[in-house]
């Protein structure tokens, strides 16, 4: 048997399970050590297409009946025998890093690498009326290839808490969390949205607050990559990294912060640093010659005080304590892009009816995963960050003046009424 006019010959299951690249290498079962070293095709671009195989383009599976006969005729024999037979069966699965299944025209990526191709043969035989010996016979195998792209290393997602990103089933209805899909994957996090530095601001995170952190997943890299420190220009927020690996780095916010909870306690607090926004932020991974690998940059438009929980936790005290700081008490808009709507409306009342948080907006009164939509929008459950263990979210003003309680896990807006009896946590904000 052949797929490609004699030029490889099929006379067992080392050669049935065989790929050839584009540029004619041929990898068996016997010579495959992809699972240490991924193979790498030849050109930028390629399609599982590009990769000859005896099972066709258009199929994942197919019996060695079919590919003697026509359209396919797989078939070539030496002695010019035009009599065949043939048993057994061919299969095909591709998956990604994630498990997901790809088709043979999809064009293979870096962030998804590596895939896994497994053909699978059953038990099987060629035979031909003449010839000595006049058959091939096939043993039940599978091989399985792990198939890189051409490419150059990127980062490939920027991953805050995940915990409140999927479609989850409440007893009020399903809780979509999901921003779009160009932005935001419910398992990976934020998608980079440009790579050009006066497009950073497109990126997350647009809003950030002390010593919380997000994860770079970078795709493409052999090595652990060396990441320096960035401050921004007036030195009062910058970036540290930890937890480096060739796969992922650790990236830390640090800035102005209440200094202890005496400070978040008093009713005359000292004034808190205020840092120069919007600032811009370019983290660039470099290999140990020193050459820039990878860059991902951000742009910040807000900086968060958390107050924590004090004694005197009733709104008017918090828009004081913020005011003394030089900063103000957050708006709903500032927190979350849900809205006063949809499923969860119930939570809101009278004096919440219509209330929208940031754009763009939620069809519901819980957030999705949107950047540029609000703290609890981007980054999620505080709770989880190890930052935050005071509760579950921010008391919040709004323009006219009434209050709201917004949770951090999902971002719903709560009741006005009666939150002056809550002594729930503030957030302070800048600008």
């Amino acid at each position: 048997m052949t797929f490609d006019g004699g030029q490889t010959r099929v006379t067992d299951t080392n050669n049935l399970l065989a790929i050839t690249l584009s540029n004619g290498e041929k990898i068996t079962p016997e010579t495959n050590n992809s699972s240490v070293t991924p193979i790498v095709l030849p050109n930028a671009g390629e399609s599982f297409a590009n990769i000859g195989m005896m099972i066709p383009t258009n199929s994942n599976s197919i019996s060695l009946t079919s590919l003697i006969g026509s359209p396919y005729n797989y078939w070539r024999d030496d002695d010019g025998d035009a009599s065949i037979t043939a048993t057994g069966d061919l299969s095909l699965s591709i998956v990604d890093k994630f498990n997901q299944s790809v088709s043979r025209n999809t064009v293979l990526t870096i962030c998804n690498s590596p895939y896994k191709v497994k053909l699978t043969s059953t038990k099987g035989i060629l035979q031909t009326r003449y010839g000595v010996p006049n058959s091939s016979n096939f043993s039940a195998s599978s091989v399985t290839y792990y198939i890189n792209p051409k490419a150059t290393p990127v980062v490939c997602f920027a991953k805050p808490d995940l915990e409140f990103g999927k479609l989850e089933h409440f007893t009020d209805g399903d809780h979509d969390f999901r921003g779009p899909p160009t932005m935001w994957n419910e398992n990976r996090g934020f998608i980079p949205q440009s790579t050009d530095p006066s497009s950073y601001h497109l990126n997350f995170p647009t809003t950030g607050m002390l010593d919380i952190y997000f994860d770079l997943e970078i795709g493409g890299s052999n090595q652990a990559l060396s990441w320096s420190s960035v401050t921004d220009g007036d030195g009062r927020i910058s970036v540290i990294f930890s937890n480096v690996s060739n796969t992922n780095v650790r990236v830390q916010l640090k800035g102005p912060h209440a200094r202890s909870s005496q400070e978040r306690e008093s009713k005359n607090p000292r004034k808190v640093a205020i840092p120069s926004l919007p600032q811009t932020f370019e983290l660039v991974g470099r290999d140990s010659r020193g050459n820039q690998v990878v860059k991902y940059g951000f742009k910040l438009k807000q900086w968060f005080i958390d107050r924590h929980t004090v004694s005197s936790n009733i709104p008017y005290n918090h828009i004081d304590w913020c005011q003394k700081i030089g900063y103000r008490l957050a708006n709903v808009r500032d927190l979350t892009n849900a809205s006063c709507q949809g499923i969860g409306k119930y939570l809101c009342d009278k004096y919440s009816a219509g209330r929208v948080g940031a754009t763009p907006s939620s069809p519901n009164n819980f957030y999705q995963r949107v950047i540029g939509a609000g703290l609890f929008s981007e980054w999620g459950h505080l709770y989880n960050y190890d930052i935050a263990k005071h509760g579950e979210g921010y008391t919040a003003a709004d323009i006219d003046r009434a209050f709201h309680y917004v949770e951090s896990s999902s971002g719903s807006i709560f009741s006005s009424l009666d939150i002056k009896h809550w002594r729930q946590p503030g957030a302070c904000v800048y600008p």
